[in-house]
């Protein structure tokens, strides 16, 4: 079932933040404030928590965050614009998607042509795909890639609340120990951007 999976693909998540702080230390030249320090930190201490408590390497997990990792650094780094981008992107993954199709249409495991409604909602979950990832790309240039990476753990804590109130996978102390941790380590991270954020607006000009 997919959902088994949902604790080793949120893992992933926790630890490709890591992989972009990671990266924009020593690829970019990023510099990391005090704050950012201590949110990066926490955060490790998060997700050591929850590899050591996952009892094995976690091989699904690192695969995923390594290869996010990347992908955001190239749309960091490359000169072309978020819909640019994409469409490469789609066009050079095209021929092994579609050769892929095929394959599965000829052994007769194919979703996609069995049914109307199935073939409607696959193709509009290309768009659904779409969109999320022309709004990273925005805010991959937008953003240092260490901004981007510590946000990133938004989503696998969004991830693990479907685990336990949707699919009702268990939360044991371990995973409370390591959301503790991660929004700590969120919270240090707000605060400091926030801080940033007034301390760069210009003072307002008195009334004439």
């Amino acid at each position: 079932m997919v959902h088994a999976q949902v604790v080793e693909a949120s893992l992933g998540y926790f630890i490709n933040p890591l992989v972009n702080v990671l990266l924009g230390v020593v690829v970019l030249r990023e510099s990391l404030g005090r704050a950012q320090q201590i949110a990066v930190a926490l955060a490790g201490a998060g997700v050591v928590v929850l590899t050591v408590g996952h009892g094995r390497l976690p091989w699904i997990a690192l695969a995923l965050a390594v290869s996010f990792g990347l992908y955001g650094l190239v749309r960091k780094t490359v000169g072309t614009d978020a819909v640019t981008g994409l469409l490469w992107e789609t066009a050079i993954l095209t021929p092994a998607a579609v050769a892929f199709l095929v394959a599965l249409s000829l052994r007769g495991a194919g979703a996609f042509g069995g049914s109307t409604a199935t073939s409607a909602l696959l193709v509009i979950g290309g768009a659904v795909t779409a969109v999320p990832l022309v709004l990273f790309a925005l805010g991959a240039r937008a953003l240092p890639l260490s901004t981007v990476g510590l946000l990133q753990y938004l989503s696998p804590s969004i991830q693990f609340l479907l685990a336990v109130l949707v699919f009702r996978e268990p939360f044991t102390r371990l995973h409370a120990v390591a959301f503790g941790c991660i929004w700590a380590a969120l919270g240090v991270l707000t605060w400091d951007l926030r801080r940033r954020l007034r301390h760069e607006q210009p003072a307002a000009r008195p009334p004439e």
